[in-house]
């Protein structure tokens, strides 16, 4: 029998290894391109209010994993171009290295792990990146998800929110879908948080804000996105099934909002609700209004008390506006599509069934 004052031990297995400060940041095409406001404001939370050393570097590009998952990429090349990202990395003169986007998270994972068991593929690679770009590199000692960042400060970051996952007018707490992302707790359960059994990294940042987290039926199944489900048009109805059921198995929940760490993750569950609405003439959430969704960033931004609209939040196909009203949040409806320079900017089509402010 297991003695109660070995369960401590038994869940440092499920823990990481997080440092402090000073990280070398390595961006995502799909998050820049979906929600871009989401890691610019990472970056202030890093900066601003947590006081932490973080480079950005222009010269870094796209890991390739996109590329790489639906076999357009070789994994040679891949090993390369992120070879070339851990040389800027060492240039710089970092050594933990955060990354943006689940899908690069895996990928970097899945790259340091082929050279720890073949070196000699290292040492291959290491030679075609000095003969291309004449550049060398050390490998980093630590390598962390954003979300890991968030995770780890979340205790600090709730001493200065301004708005809490609570239900402004009951007093309830909000009630949270956390999604996280395959890549991050599937394919190598060692490097996340909690593991594939236990993932808590955004289930623990929900709780620390006030929130409470909803254990529904199909709480760790995939999104759908699977990269050939939807980039092959032929199997883009497997990939809407797949969010269909996730969004079927919640609705008796009466979820308040939905939170994911991953960019395309996040990109599905807010897109399929406005194309269900027009396949199947269903909505979910409060009032035909849908379930807001937000990305782990734009989520700890808006109880820190950020701007909607200066992070991006118009930017989402399902309407934001019914949270921020359940939060108490001061915003300012008539400035939701306003841009940096004050000019109005071009507004989206009116969806015909889900509703939108």
């Amino acid at each position: 029998m297991m003695k109660t004052d070995e369960k401590p031990f038994i869940w440092r297995e499920y823990q990481k290894e997080i440092s402090n400060d000073h990280y070398y940041f390595v961006r995502s095409c799909i998050r820049q391109n979906f929600f871009p406001g989401a890691e610019q404001v990472f970056i202030r939370i890093m900066t601003e209010d947590l006081g932490k050393d973080i480079f950005t570097d222009s010269e870094h590009t796209t890991c390739t994993g996109i590329g790489y998952h639906v076999d357009l990429v070789k994994l040679e090349t891949a090993m390369t171009v992120i070879a070339r990202q851990f040389a800027l990395m060492t240039q710089a003169g970092y050594k933990n290295f955060l990354v943006s986007c689940v899908t690069s998270f895996g990928l970097y994972n899945e790259i340091l792990e082929i050279w720890e068991e073949h070196p000699e593929i290292e040492e291959q690679i290491r030679q075609y990146l000095h003969k291309a770009t004449g550049r060398v590199f050390e490998k980093p000692e630590n390598l962390v998800h954003a979300s890991d960042i968030i995770y780890k400060f979340k205790d600090q970051l709730a001493g200065s929110i301004r708005y809490r996952l609570v239900n402004s007018k009951t007093g309830e707490p909000l009630k949270v879908i956390d999604h996280i992302g395959c890549h991050y707790a599937k394919i190598f359960p060692d490097k996340g948080i909690g593991g594939a059994e236990y993932p808590c990294v955004l289930s623990g940042v929900v709780e620390a804000f006030g929130g409470r987290t909803i254990n529904y039926p199909e709480r760790r199944m995939c999104c759908g996105f699977g990269f050939r489900q939807y980039f092959l048009k032929s199997s883009r109805g497997y990939s809407l099934s797949c969010g269909y059921k996730k969004f079927k198995a919640m609705e008796s929940y009466s979820p308040d909002l939905i939170v994911t760490n991953c960019p395309g993750c996040n990109y599905f569950f807010d897109r399929w609700q406005y194309v269900i609405s027009e396949m199947k003439g269903e909505t979910y959430g409060e009032n035909g209004y849908g379930i807001p969704v937000l990305t782990f960033e734009e989520l700890t931004a808006l109880c820190l008390g950020y701007d909607p609209w200066e992070i991006g939040l118009q930017l989402h196909q399902t309407t934001i506006e019914p949270l921020l009203i359940k939060m108490g949040i001061d915003f300012k409806p008539n400035e939701k599509y306003k841009g940096f320079s004050g000019k109005e900017l071009d507004k989206p089509r009116i969806p015909e069934l889900l509703k939108v402010y």
